[in-house]
């Protein structure tokens, strides 16, 4: 998996990965379609030796910290893109939508420059993969993911956005059963980091 030279090099190792709709459009804005995430994880949780550290669904993407049990990190986000993204567009399609028409109509376009696409690409090709190789590094991109919410103006506490892990690190419960990693200390983030890890 290679893109504008980020690619999963080590398949064991823990990756920050990004997933984005097709232009951006704002599909997560609805609450069924975060939940076809959601469940989507959980099934590779339970099911694809997925080790999950961090997530966040955003209105147009997601951000997570993941890892395979298996070491094959590659297939698994593969595979999670390609079932999200066929489930998601059956959702569209089968359910009241007022976008619908709009919505499908920007995924059919983006697929035609792709041959490998049937009718429509919802997620942008590439996942700007970035390996893990410190826990400094760790939570910087903790930290990054659960203050998204925060810094677009949806809460004013990272722990009071239902759709991140930001709650796991904080009561110890979430919508997801995650890795949870040990808490920050002093000396692993900057203070202002530190300050805003303790602030959710």
């Amino acid at each position: 998996m290679e893109e504008n030279g980020y690619k999963i090099n080590d398949q064991t190792k823990a990756h920050f990965i990004t997933a984005t709709v097709i232009d951006w459009v704002d599909v997560f804005s609805r609450k069924k379609y975060r939940d076809i995430v959601i469940d989507s994880l959980n099934f590779c949780i339970h099911n694809k030796g997925m080790i999950l550290y961090g997530f966040v669904i955003m209105s147009n993407h997601i951000h997570l910290i993941v890892q395979s049990n298996d070491g094959k990190l590659s297939d698994l986000i593969r595979d999670f893109k390609k079932f999200t993204a066929k489930s998601i567009l059956i959702a569209i399609e089968n359910n009241p939508e007022s976008r619908r028409d709009w919505m499908l109509k920007r995924f059919e376009f983006a697929c035609k420059s792709h041959s490998r696409n049937e009718k429509y690409q919802f997620w942008q090709y590439g996942n700007h993969p970035e390996e893990i190789y410190t826990e400094k590094f760790l939570w910087q991109k903790l930290d990054y993911i659960h203050l998204n919410p925060v810094r677009a103006g949806i809460v004013e506490k990272a722990s009071h956005y239902l759709y991140s892990s930001a709650n796991n690190y904080v009561d110890g419960k979430g919508l997801l059963e995650i890795e949870k990693v040990s808490n920050p200390v002093i000396d692993v983030l900057d203070s202002k980091l530190f300050t805003n890890s303790l602030s959710w």
